[in-house]
């Protein structure tokens, strides 16, 4: 993430300040206590909203909120000699597996809509800031027969991007409470095709074909430009503070 985004947005004092978090690699379950905590704080006005970025280390499959069918071998899974996760997210929808993908969040309030036209508020800096790498994305369409599937990008929804060729690439899942929103989402960039197809008995035909030597800092970058316009805000580049860790450990006790 460049010094060049933070300096741009400090020349737009009258516009709102959206907290930025660099670039983050944990265990699920801490990046889902993240989340939790940025939503939680933010609604009672403890903090701005957020816009970030994160990798999931060890593999992990995240299961949606209410998601209760899932295949029992599921929790006895390993890729290349370790264990992989199954983490319960916040959000709803079906099960993502996070190997080889970048995940989004957005913590904010305000918009003032129904939970398709939020997704659709939110989305909109996906789709924007894609283009500017090269990447044309869509809204998916699927009726309600995707929640008897297990895997969240077997189907598309109008919540969903997928690309010209109709294969969904980025798949979504939010929390509302009230006026405040919580909206993740996997992006597919380097996936292991054969762990993909033992977790889900499919071949994967969802990530993103990227350019070469395109690295996952100029994604983000990218991405938070798109999101500046978007959202017409400026954002603080800033980690979380030791105080903020041990806060956010504290909650999941």
């Amino acid at each position: 993430m460049s010094d060049k985004l933070t300096k741009h947005s400090q020349n737009h004092s009258s516009k709102p300040v959206w907290r930025v978090i660099p670039l983050l690699n944990a265990t699920g379950n801490v990046q889902m206590a993240i989340d939790r905590w940025l939503l939680q704080k933010h609604q009672h006005g403890k903090h701005p909203p957020t816009l970030r970025f994160y990798t999931w280390s060890p593999v992990a499959i995240s299961l949606g909120y209410h998601q209760q069918k899932y295949p029992l071998e599921w929790h006895n899974l390993t890729w290349q000699g370790t264990k992989i996760d199954l983490v319960r997210r916040p959000t709803g929808g079906r099960a993502v597996l996070h190997q080889g993908d970048l995940t989004y969040a957005v913590i904010t309030s305000g918009l003032s809509a129904s939970r398709i036209q939020a997704y659709t508020k939110i989305c909109e800096f996906l789709i924007q800031g894609w283009r500017t790498l090269g990447i044309n994305l869509h809204y998916g369409k699927a009726g309600r027969g995707y929640i008897h599937n297990p895997n969240c990008f077997a189907t598309a929804t109008g919540a969903d991007l997928v690309m010209d060729n109709g294969c969904k690439v980025i798949g979504s899942a939010q929390l509302r409470k009230d006026d405040f929103i919580l909206q993740h989402g996997s992006m597919g960039l380097n996936r292991d095709n054969n762990l993909f197809s033992q977790v889900f008995g499919t071949e994967p035909v969802n990530s993103i074909q990227l350019p070469q030597h395109l690295t996952i800092a100029e994604i983000t970058d990218a991405l938070i430009a798109a999101a500046q316009n978007c959202f017409t805000i400026q954002v603080e580049v800033k980690s979380l503070s030791p105080e903020e860790w041990e806060d956010i450990l504290r909650s999941e006790e």
